[in-house]
């Protein structure tokens, strides 16, 4: 009697203060989840259900439960859609997938992974269908959008201040037909998706701007990476720096001068990065590929005049910073109850 009178208090004292205030981590054995977390989770349930263990013998012992519909991802479109048309189906895919509230980190996402195995936590987010942040948006968007005909993909990432605190998001960009669009998640819809409507990158960027100060954001920077190559078996490494812009210490014009200079660059390279413009096979060498970017960038410095504001880093620049710095996001896998 006493036994088990000390087990049901250590219980108590257990998934009340297990750590933090944080009743107990789902996933802290790790996945698939074990049996001991599932009749924590189910006990958890049965205090908080209005119906009580009744809700839980009822779903617990039904062998007939109706399947819970999954989002089906657009893999392969009508040879009749418009490419703003298949933008448009990838968006409300993931639009499908709802954003991700609560601040669990379901997929393990390094911005120094090769694409080869970014493309891999995309197949992920597939299966699981779990509901995704805007970093996990990028590398679906990008997933989605391999093989597109004459789409370039490049991030776009902003970093913004509201009442004293710093906020960071980064959105897919999207180059079509000397157009600009965005693919991405957010809590806000117009900080996401645009249509390639905007006639410059600047225009894009302006636009995202101005979105942000409706919610009282001010943009302090933003970074342009450069063209995604559109394949998915590549060990190369997405550029999320190739530009950045500080957008209160220049004049718009200035800033315009250098985005759209930028843009130009990226139109090159996404023929030199591959061995035909918008091609699916493999990417040159590591070697061959640095040699071919150093090429293109060299005479860049020279001629090409930037704004005080801005800071303008070559690829293998880029390249040397992440080899000397691992940057690891999303790292907490713990999902709270």
């Amino acid at each position: 009697m006493l036994k088990s009178a000390s087990k049901s208090i250590s219980a108590e004292k257990e998934e009340i203060h297990e750590e933090n205030g944080v009743l107990f981590w789902v996933n802290k054995s790790g996945f698939p989840i074990d049996d001991h977390t599932w009749d924590r989770m189910w006990e958890h349930a049965a205090k908080i259900h209005p119906e009580g263990p009744d809700m839980v013998r009822n779903i617990r012992n039904k062998s007939n439960l109706p399947q819970i519909p999954v989002p089906q991802a657009p893999l392969t479109f009508g040879a009749s859609l418009t490419v703003q048309e298949r933008l448009k189906k990838v968006q409300d895919y993931m639009n499908e997938l709802q954003y991700n509230h609560t601040g669990t980190q379901f997929y393990e996402i390094r911005k120094n992974r090769p694409i080869s195995g970014l493309m891999e936590s995309a197949r992920e987010m597939i299966r699981e269908a779990l509901p995704i942040k805007c970093l996990e948006a990028v590398i679906l968007g990008i997933f989605l959008t391999n093989g597109m005909m004459g789409v370039e993909r490049f991030t776009l990432s902003f970093k913004t201040v509201f009442n004293g605190h710093t906020h960071r998001h980064v959105v897919l960009g999207i180059s079509y037909g000397g157009h600009y669009g965005a693919l991405g998640m957010s809590r806000r819809k117009d900080l996401m998706y645009k249509p390639l409507e905007f006639k410059s990158l600047a225009d894009l960027i302006y636009d995202y701007e101005h979105c942000y100060k409706q919610y009282w954001h001010e943009v302090k920077k933003v970074k342009v990476g450069l063209p995604i190559i559109h394949d998915q078996h590549s060990y190369e490494v997405i550029n999320w720096k190739a530009l950045m812009v500080t957008m209160n210490k220049a004049s718009k014009k200035e800033i315009a001068r250098d985005l759209d200079g930028h843009a130009r660059r990226m139109k090159s390279l996404s023929k030199s990065w591959t061995s035909g413009p918008y091609s699916t096979l493999k990417m040159l060498s590591t070697a061959e590929s640095i040699k071919d970017v150093q090429s293109s960038f060299e005479p860049a410095p020279a001629k090409i005049r930037r704004a005080k504001s801005t800071l303008c880093q070559s690829p293998i620049a880029v390249r040397k910073k992440s080899s000397s710095s691992t940057v690891l996001l999303d790292t907490d896998y713990q999902i709270r109850i």
